[in-house]
Formats: structure tokens, C-alpha cells, sequence
């Protein structure tokens, strides 16, 4: 506690504060003296070097209000917004030349506060990879699982286009064995690149036309576009650079982008249900796909998380596809992201680099 007693302003006052003065600056962190009305009576350098270029420093009450600091009874942890950095308030009662004060102390936190964010950072990076690690699991155990029955849709399918063609049956009958095999071969192909991917092998990338890739996607999504009565407008420049990139996890990509467009306009009008996807050379000299929708859109809150591991805006999501998208992007040395369609929507799309420009 400081105390001060004097009962003149005389010559003997002046020994007083100057011993008041010499105490406050011995003091190893920011501390200072306040009258019983809230002014400022003095103050160390530690406290003008850290709180001095706040308008608020000389007043109590506004000082307190600005930390969001409670009362003067109250210890608290605060973030000093002009500097960023956290402070410990402590307050105490003393005397000033026979009148009561207050005396504030605000010791410096902010190591203790980092290393605390630290470590929690660090448990949550564990847990993250922890249960990436069962994702990664169930991801080898599914495709080992499903490897089995796909060859044998396979050979069933096979078979059943030799004893059409060689019965003469129906060209739609023909036509729909056709499409079958060839979503069950794409599938072989996604479960394959899967047990790679969890094997940590290295992907194959070549040149890629953005256009085969887009077709290979909005067939297999034709069916659900159809029953919901959904239009699918394709803008891709016809000359358009080939992609150099892993075409099945980059048709894994946009696969996941346009069903979450499709998924994101299941309750609006039908007369609403719009998607696009557009393709073009950005200014970085590089492929730039874009999947728009006319969807309710995200709120700010949603933007923020919209990538992180395990948030989903879906009830029945995990919310890893976009996260994994992202790390497939990134992958390629590109980058995923999103942002509100005018008119109402939302725009998601990534960059590639061009085959001629890789590295």
C-alpha cells in the first residue's frame, strides 16, 4: 500500500511525493495512482510507456470501461486493444496527502496467456490428427471392402451388354448397360485413388482438358439435377489450357462442389435452381474453375469456419469434404475458395495451374 501524509502543501510535501514517485518507479511493472474521484495523480513509466497513449489513461472509470475491466474490487485478465498484449489488474487502496486513492497494478500476462494458447492449439492438432487418423482408417477399410462387390457389378454388367448385343436387344437397354459400366469403372477408379491416397503413394498429374473432367461430374450427377428440376449451365472456353493435375481427385473435387450447389438449392423455388459452372486464365496465369448457385447463401459466422476440419453446415455432414478439397487444391499449388453470387448464392472455386506452367 502507498501512503502519503501531509497536512500542508509546504516544503515538507515535497520530500513526500518524491519518495511517492521513487516508489511507484521502483515497482517492476505498470502501476499508478488514482484519487478518490477517479483522476490520475501519477503514474510510473512502465504504466505511460504501456497505457499513456490512451486518451483514457488519466481517468479511472473510462480506463476500466475501455479494458472491460469490471470494477476497481476486481482482479482481472484483460487484452489492452491499442497494443494487443494482456494485463493482470489488480487494485488496492492507499492514502494520498491524507486523502483516500487507488492504486492500479497491471502486470504483463501475455507470455503466460500465448504459452496457454499454445498448448491448446497443440491439444486440439491432436485431436485433429487423431481423428483424421480413424477417417483415414474407415477411408482403407471401405475401399477394401467395396473393391469386391464393384468387380463383380463389373462382370454382371459385362455379361449382361455381351447377351444384349448378341440377342440384338434394345439400344436403351444397350445405351443404359453402357452408362452403368462406366460409372461402376469411375467408381473403381475413386475407391483405387482412395487406398493410394491413404497409402500416402504419390498421385499421377498430366495434362488434363477441364471440359472431359466437368462431363465426367455432371453425368453422374444428371439424375439428381433432373429430379429436381435443377439447370446446369456450363461456361468453359473452348480453347481453354489443359490442367495439370490428378484427374480423378480433381474431378473428386468439383464433384463435391456442385453437390454441395445442388444440396444448397433444395429448398428454393424451382424456378431459382440454377447452377453454373465457369472456367478461366486468371491474372496469376493460372486455370480458375468457379461452381455458382443461387442457394440461401452463408452467413458470416459460416464463412469463417466454412474450411475448417469437421464444421458442416449440414445436419447429417462431417464436414471433411471441403477441408479435403482444400488439402487436394492445395496440393496442386492451388487455392480453394469462396465467396457471395451477387444477385443471392454463393460462388466456390479453385485454381489450378496450367500443364505448360508447371513446375
Amino acid at each position: 500500500m502507498v501512503t502519503t501524509s501531509s497536512r500542508s502543501a509546504g516544503p515538507r510535501a515535497q520530500p513526500a511525493a518524491s519518495a511517492q514517485a521513487g516508489l511507484l518507479e521502483a515497482v517492476p511493472f505498470a502501476c499508478a495512482l488514482f484519487s478518490a474521484g477517479g483522476a490520475l495523480l501519477a503514474g510510473n513509466a512502465r504504466y505511460r510507456e504501456e497505457f499513456g497513449e490512451l486518451a483514457e489513461h488519466a481517468q479511472r472509470e473510462a480506463l476500466l470501461a475501455l479494458l472491460h475491466a469490471g470494477g476497481e474490487d476486481e482482479a482481472r485478465e484483460v487484452r489492452a486493444p491499442h497494443s494487443g498484449r494482456w494485463y493482470a489488474l489488480h487494485w488496492g487502496r492507499a492514502e494520498h496527502q491524507g486523502a483516500p486513492a487507488q492504486v492500479l497494478t497491471a502486470i504483463d500476462i501475455s507470455e503466460r496467456i500465448e504459452t496457454l494458447d499454445s498448448h491448446k492449439t497443440r491439444q486440439e492438432k491432436l485431436l485433429f490428427t487423431s481423428r483424421l487418423m480413424s477417417v483415414g482408417e474407415m477411408a482403407a477399410t471401405l475401399a477394401h471392402e467395396l473393391n469386391q462387390p464393384l468387380a463383380a457389378i463389373m462382370n454382371y454388367l459385362n455379361g449382361s451388354l455381351r447377351l444384349v448385343e448378341q440377342a440384338g436387344g434394345p439400344v436403351q437397354v444397350e445405351r443404359a448397360l453402357h452408362a452403368a459400366r462406366t460409372q461402376a469403372e469411375h467408381a473403381s477408379a475413386v475407391i483405387a485413388r482412395v487406398r493410394e491416397f491413404v497409402r500416402a503413394r504419390e498421385p499421377r498429374r498430366d495434362a488434363h482438358d477441364l471440359g472431359q473432367i466437368a462431363a465426367t461430374v455432371l453425368e453422374l450427377l444428371r439424375l439428381e439435377a433432373e429430379r429436381l428440376q435443377l439447370r446446369i449451365d456450363l461456361g468453359l472456353p473452348a480453347q481453354l489450357a489443359p490442367v495439370f493435375a490428378d484427374r480423378v481427385m480433381i474431378e473428386q473435387v468439383l464433384l463435391n462442389l456442385v453437390k454441395n450447389a445442388i444440396e444448397a438449392m433444395r429448398d428454393i423455388p424451382t424456378a431459382r435452381r440454377e447452377l453454373r459452372i465457369d472456367a478461366r486464365m486468371n491474372l496469376d496465369d493460372q486455370i480458375e474453375v468457379r461452381v455458382s448457385d443461387r442457394g440461401a447463401g452463408l452467413s458470416p459466422a459460416e464463412q469463417d469456419q466454412l474450411f475448417s476440419p469437421f464444421f458442416t453446415t449440414k445436419t447429417d455432414g462431417l464436414g471433411i469434404g471441403l477441408a479435403i478439397c482444400r488439402s487436394i487444391v492445395e496440393y496442386h499449388q492451388g487455392r480453394l475458395f469462396f465467396e457471395p453470387r451477387e444477385g443471392g448464392g454463393s460462388v466456390f472455386g479453385f485454381t489450378l495451374p496450367r500443364y505448360e506452367a508447371r513446375a
